[in-house]
């Protein structure tokens, strides 16, 4: 099962800079993509440019339009859709759908999310906070069952040093504050779920999955580590290859985010 998981920045921008063609040209099996920004129709339309139009579509819109919204998009039917994290102040936020797939390994859900920039000090940063918390209760319920699970999207933390390219200038600043890390670091901890991307590259630095639109960032490589696929352990074992999408220059790129691929063994 080869897993594309990509924030397009919008879906109908992505299209027009030629991003549906990058995404068909990978041959995923599934596509989980954040920042949708569109309603089922408009992501529909996108999708049938890339020649995805007949796949099955998991998509959830943010009450508020023209933000958020994610979807994970698949050859095969979707067993069972989820688009509540958790807690109801989350809900018609358009930043978490599960499908299920089923498998010759079993059953795999797939996550698509979309964790919002904070801003230290703010409400909207502890909001931030309490959403990576609902994330992980929904990683110790798929730890508690043994389940074949993958979260990929924008989580909007890089988690280490090695994860962005200025990380002395970050150290108080929402994305890189000690608090988002803990959260990270108590995923991680127990070795239940891993960082598929990190687990297979090694050290970094990077490879960076964002990058400012402005200035001289993509050419100077001043990026950020954002964009991940966490699997359960068991499903981890399973993964193959993984890797980063970043465009050859910065005139061929169709998002500021790249995309991250990873290959799963599910014979």
């Amino acid at each position: 099962m080869r897993l594309v998981s990509a924030n397009v920045n919008g879906i109908r921008a992505a299209a027009r800079r030629g991003g549906m063609t990058w995404l068909a040209e990978q041959q995923p099996d599934v596509l989980c993509l954040q920042e949708v920004r569109a309603t089922d129709d408009q992501l529909r339309e996108c999708l049938e440019l890339g020649g995805f139009g007949d796949w099955h579509v998991a998509h959830t819109e943010a009450e508020s339009k023209g933000r958020a919204g994610v979807a994970v998009v698949s050859r095969q039917p979707q067993s069972r859709v989820q688009v509540a994290v958790g807690p109801a102040e989350f809900d018609g936020t358009g930043r978490w759908v599960e499908a299920d797939l089923e498998t010759p390994a079993g059953t795999v859900t797939v996550v698509s999310t979309y964790v919002h920039t904070g801003d230290a000090g703010t409400p909207r940063q502890e909001q931030k906070l309490r959403f990576l918390d609902a994330i992980g209760s929904r990683l110790d319920a798929w730890t508690s069952s043994g389940s074949l699970a993958v979260v990929t999207g924008d989580l909007n933390v890089a988690h280490r040093e090695d994860d962005l390219k200025n990380w002395k200038g970050n150290l108080r600043k929402s994305g890189f504050l000690p608090e988002e890390r803990d959260r990270f670091d108590r995923w991680f901890a127990a070795g239940h779920w891993v960082d598929v991307h990190r687990a297979a590259h090694g050290p970094g630095p990077g490879p960076y999955t964002w990058w400012s639109w402005r200035g001289k960032a993509f050419d100077n490589d001043a990026g950020w580590r954002i964009d991940y696929q966490l699997a359960s352990r068991p499903l981890a074992a399973r993964a193959a290859t993984a890797s980063v999408g970043r465009a050859a220059a910065y005139d061929l790129r169709w998002s500021d985010h790249a995309a991250v691929v990873v290959d799963y063994d599910l014979g």
